[in-house]
């Protein structure tokens, strides 16, 4: 009964679920209204130290394989007040929820308005409770699902997992205060990993990591880490101007600080060309491309080319 009062409050299975990549994850920080924050793939742990300042990674984003069968003995640890967690009440809203552990967890970054009404409405909610709000938040769940793949047909539980389908999950490291924080949102709470300071806890995750992904077989290698960062493109534009501000100066060392300045310059280019390369991938993927697909394959059959196409790809299959 408490479930089923659970999912009504949640509005039942109403998110879907989303891609994980950094442009998607980006623009979906954008659209909560939150500024000067950005994500990055990371493909290894050794390329944390690429990453920049410490001080400029606010969180890391893990995703793996999620097996249900897994027992997890570590207590959790609710004594710290200050820490935002929130229970994961509706299926495919971790990504989501995995972003905003580190987003509520770290007060110097400029969530935007909706963020900061939702973080001052919620700060003496239950983890349950929070879950439920974020659930019920509309702008939050409209930015979610925003990136939906358009379907052709609407299947009936389609987004629940089935018996042996492989399930993904996100889950969040983050510092808070003096420690470190795992925050799954299926978990009764926090997961206290112990001391750190804002300089060295990259290097305390990092075998955290590596421990969860040596829990599984070395052929599964399905795993995705992202950092949540600074904006790199902010962080560049300000160290030009700093740079550029003193060019009618006399400055000992003038051939280095053009040099900077010409690596910022190509900095600020790469950085620009990725964010138009990921603005072309986000349309392509909100798309809807089935009125097309359906009317090529009408134009197709009145041209009576679609039955040989299909025997031709049938005869391709078989005999691959």
């Amino acid at each position: 009964k408490k479930k089923r009062e659970r999912e009504r409050m949640s509005g039942g299975d109403s998110w879907t679920t989303i891609e994980s990549d950094p442009g998607v994850f980006t623009e979906l920080i954008e659209q909560f209204g939150t500024k000067g924050v950005q994500v990055e793939e990371i493909y290894s742990l050794d390329s944390l130290s690429t990453l920049g300042a410490v001080d400029s990674v606010y969180g890391l984003i893990f995703l793996f394989k999620w097996n249900q069968e897994t027992r997890d003995t570590r207590e959790v640890d609710h004594s710290d007040p200050k820490v935002f967690f929130a229970s994961q009440v509706v299926n495919n809203a971790c990504a989501t929820q995995a972003l905003l552990s580190i987003l509520l967890n770290r007060p110097e970054i400029e969530l935007g308005d909706e963020l900061d009404r939702f973080k001052a409405f919620t700060a003496d909610f239950s983890p349950e409770m929070k879950g439920l709000a974020i659930s019920n938040c509309e702008s939050i769940r409209q930015a979610h699902n925003s990136f939906s793949r358009p379907e052709p047909f609407a299947m009936e539980d389609s987004r629940s997992a089935k018996p042996n389908q492989e399930v993904y999950h996100f889950i969040s490291y983050v510092p808070i205060g003096e420690n470190l924080y795992e925050l799954d949102g299926l978990k009764q709470g926090p997961i206290n990993l112990g001391p750190c300071s804002k300089s060295d806890w990259l290097d305390k995750v990092c075998p955290v990591i590596m421990q969860r992904i040596e829990q599984y077989s070395q052929n599964e290698i399905r795993f995705n880490l992202l950092a949540l960062i600074k904006n790199k493109l902010d962080v560049c534009k300000t160290k030009l101007q700093e740079l550029e501000a003193g060019e009618g100066m006399e400055v000992d060392g003038s051939d280095y600080r053009n040099q900077q300045i010409a690596q910022l310059k190509q900095e600020i280019s790469m950085e620009e060309e990725k964010r138009s390369r990921w603005r072309d991938e986000n349309i392509r993927r909100k798309h809807n491309y089935i009125p097309f697909l359906f009317n090529f394959l009408k134009i197709l059959a009145e041209k009576k080319q679609l039955k040989s196409l299909i025997e031709k790809a049938q005869q391709l299959q078989h005999s691959s």
